[in-house]
């Protein structure tokens, strides 16, 4: 007999017999059948596999293939519903798990996978655009999508488009439609690609890491599971507690009872010290924090915000995944590939015109434009747009300085050019993205739409021209300019977001 099984099949018992009248069917004949299982095992009838040696055994044989596995089926968990069939966080977590036994990289697992989740939405967006409502209307009750919930879904995407694409994402059925749901009821592509970026990239490294980690700690995870059922009963409790929780604070006189008696409590004589402190900012929440949250709650912001946070989200990850896998290897993926390439195209003309170009990502230059920028915000009166990017720049000097200092690289042998100093990450990468975040501001403030596309697309062309200058003269591997470009991707989307704050105290202090 093997108590904790049988405890753990009781509890199971318990919760679907409670949530009974809750439950959809298949998942109280899924837990059943769990429960089934777990009696079964727990009587000694039966002795499970050896499911570290199966998980070994498979993983050996997908080797690097499990990145073409786990990133055929992100995508395909949207962009072809196949997430209505098979979840994909299975194959998720068992890709975390080879990569937990060091066979693949898992930096470079989440970077494939969070692309190919992203491109498969976009894949499931465009077919909802393009099919459209009629489509929903005279195929979607095959999978219980009444016209009246199609309503509804528009009716919600006009509300809460950017909060539902985010959340949609860890939410199994949700997530297998959203793309195509967003599509259809024309929510602008603008608004729907900075929430599916982030939400893609959280659920994807969130599950990778739990298959890593889980594989890092296998042993210690069986022990446990064979000892008690702690971690089960934890997790129904705190499940059925969150549940209750938003139910019941959801409607609006739960939440003011709530209050009512917290507002009695710090009456009491004992807790009026407490009370000094809570009640004044309590008061203050009511207005500027609430309004802080419902911005920076991904969803709830216009678009500025989230659309720096998808920067920051996608730059700080290229950045630091570099700079990890430079922690135990001298080359990473890519970087002899992008040299043979540039050694293969390689004659006298490119070497001069890459030694003039890679020009407009040294720092004198980009200060002298920087200068300029900062000219016009400042006789446009735009000063807190002139001070946020002037901040983004002071930050990725000290930034590029430090992470030189601590990643340590030596530099590519054979540089065309003179260089200096450490290799990673690349300088000249870093401060030619400044063009591009001068290029946003600049369009700012001198608005119009054909100046607008023409002034950032220049920008983004100048800072990849700038960063393959750098590979092809030698001055830099690959991963040093990608680590270039997060590295300042995200020191300028930060500032960005802190400007964004302080022009929101500014607006909120002349209101009042």
């Amino acid at each position: 007999m093997k108590p904790g099984p049988i405890a753990a099949a009781v509890l199971l018992a318990a919760f679907l017999v409670l949530r009974r009248r809750k439950l959809e069917p298949t998942l109280k004949i899924g837990g059943a059948i769990v429960v089934v299982g777990l009696l079964i095992y727990g009587s000694g009838l039966i002795q499970l596999p050896d499911f570290k040696k199966i998980v070994e055994d498979a993983g050996n044989k997908l080797g690097n293939w499990t990145y073409l596995v786990v990133g055929v089926m992100a995508f395909f968990e949207t962009g072809a519903f196949v997430g209505l069939i098979a979840p994909g966080e299975t194959f998720l977590i068992f890709g975390g798990v080879v990569a937990g036994q060091g066979t693949i990289s898992l930096v470079l697992l989440i970077a494939i996978t969070w692309a190919c989740a992203v491109l498969g939405d976009l894949a499931s967006y465009y077919a909802g655009r393009k099919l459209g409502r009629a489509f929903l209307i005279k195929h979607g009750p095959k999978v219980q999508i009444t016209e009246e919930r199609v309503h509804q879904v528009e009716a919600f995407f006009d509300r809460h488009g950017g909060k539902a694409i985010f959340l949609g994402r860890f939410v199994g059925l949700v997530r297998a439609v959203n793309p195509f749901l967003a599509g259809s009821s024309r929510m602008p592509m603008r608004r729907f690609l900075p929430y599916d970026v982030v939400g893609a990239g959280a659920w994807a490294t969130m599950l990778l890491v739990l298959g890593y980690v889980f594989w890092q700690s296998f042993d210690q995870v069986l022990h446990y599971a064979e000892q008690g059922t702690l971690a089960l009963g934890t997790t129904i409790v705190v499940l059925v507690a969150l549940v209750w929780g938003y139910r019941h604070y959801r409607v609006e006189e739960n939440r003011e009872r709530t209050v009512a008696w917290i507002d009695a409590q710090l009456d009491r004589p004992a807790l009026r010290p407490v009370a000094a402190v809570v009640r004044p900012v309590a008061r203050w929440a009511k207005g500027p924090l609430r309004f802080f949250w419902n911005r920076i709650t991904p969803g709830q912001l216009g678009l500025e915000l989230t659309t720096l946070l998808a920067f920051a989200a996608v730059g700080s990850f290229a950045f630091l995944g570099n700079a990890i896998e430079l922690d135990h290897k001298d080359l990473l993926t890519g970087d002899k590939t992008a040299f043979r390439w540039a050694d293969k195209i390689r004659s006298d003309t490119l070497d001069h015109v890459a030694k003039v170009l890679t020009h407009l990502g040294s720092l004198t230059v980009v200060l002298i434009g920087l200068v300029a920028t900062l000219a016009v915000l400042l006789t446009r009166r735009r000063i807190n747009e002139a001070v946020t990017l002037a901040g983004g720049m002071l930050l990725t000097y000290v930034a590029v300085h430090v992470a030189k200092d601590v990643v340590d690289r030596p530099r590519p042998e054979g540089a065309l050019v003179s260089t200096d100093g450490m290799s990673f990450p690349s300088g000249h990468a870093a401060y030619a993205f400044a063009w591009i975040a001068m290029a946003v501001v600049l369009t700012r403030t001198l608005p119009g739409l054909a100046r607008t596309t023409a002034a950032i697309v220049v920008a983004v062309v100048v800072a990849v021209v700038v960063g393959l200058t750098r590979i092809y003269l030698r001055a830099h591997f690959l991963s040093d300019v990608v680590g270039g470009w997060g590295l300042a991707a995200t020191t300028f989307s930060l500032c960005g977001m802190a400007g964004l704050v302080v022009a929101f105290l500014r607006h909120n202090g002349s209101r009042t």
